[in-house]
């Protein structure tokens, strides 16, 4: 479906949500975006699947990019074709947050990346520290995509003397001594680690013990971790196995699109992160 289009052309199957209506002339007036600090315009907490957290982390970047695309609304089918779901499955999804289409509209794409930011935490903003500042570590301190999305990226650590000291990008590269320390001080609350195996386990119990309860760690190396601790793991590895197979399936079988794995459809090509992420035992997802 082509993006550029009028807001009479979308057909939406939602209950009308806030103050939108229309005028003499059959113009929508747009509701007002909700203000993340008036409690009656968020969703109800529930109990959310853990599938349909990571698919509002992909609605919630989609929704980026057709914002920077100057699009006003949205509809089901168009939101649902570039993230790769059905429209059905979408607006299942969306239905935890509550009523948020218009009838003959669609969705109001600021207000709908309000409130999934708002669910995923995201209105509050997290600080980021990164242990382990090689190759990876230095791509990823240097990537703008999470300052954009909520994430602050405030301190570096290694403990190679050749890398402490170094700037990279705004940071300057600390001693992992100071780690403990440091997240204190910069009120840290999301830790990523991209140190080799064998330092992952030690890395993560400095940063529980230094009071955060979020991590993320590029190592296939299962953490220990108390059980408040939300950890995720990214094996790039695994992810090319995957990437393998589906190419040998599809070498058998023609090339069929992998529904699964596909986020856009041809019309509305939104790529997919290069990095993607498996849970561990205790899943949460944090998406940048």
């Amino acid at each position: 479906m082509p993006v550029g289009r009028g807001a009479n052309d979308v057909t939406e199957t939602h209950q009308t949500h806030g103050a939108a209506t229309l005028d003499a002339t059959g113009v929508v007036e747009p509701s007002p975006v909700p203000s993340l600090s008036d409690e009656s315009t968020l969703p109800e907490l529930r109990d959310i699947p853990q599938a349909t957290v990571t698919r509002l982390a992909t609605y919630l970047r989609v929704l980026g990019v057709f914002a920077d695309r100057g699009m006003t609304t949205v509809s089901s089918e168009e939101l649902a074709a570039a993230s790769g779901v059905g429209s059905a499955k979408l607006r299942k999804d969306l239905s935890f947050l509550g009523p948020n289409g218009v009838r003959g509209v669609g969705y109001d794409v600021t207000r709908l990346r309000a409130r999934i930011e708002c669910t995923l935490g995201l209105d509050r903003g997290h600080n980021v520290v990164l242990v382990g500042v090689g190759n990876l570590g230095q791509a990823l301190a240097r990537y703008p995509g999470f300052g954009r999305r909520g994430f602050s990226m405030v301190g570096l650590f290694d403990s190679d003397p050749a890398r402490v000291g170094m700037p990279v990008g705004d940071l300057e590269v600390r001693h992992v001594d100071e780690l403990e320390q440091a997240c204190l001080e910069l009120e840290a609350t999301l830790g990523v680690i991209s140190t080799p195996d064998e330092a992952v386990q030690e890395v993560a119990d400095r940063l529980v013990g230094a009071g955060l309860r979020c991590i993320l760690s590029f190592s296939p190396t299962l953490l220990d971790v108390p059980d408040h601790v939300e950890t995720r793991h990214v094996d790039l590895a695994v992810e090319m196995q995957v990437l393998s197979f589906n190419s040998a399936r599809n070498t058998e079988t023609g090339p069929t699109r992998n529904r699964e794995s596909s986020t856009a459809a041809p019309s509305v090509h939104i790529g997919h992160s290069a990095l993607s992420s498996t849970s561990s035992r205790n899943g949460s997802v944090i998406a940048p």
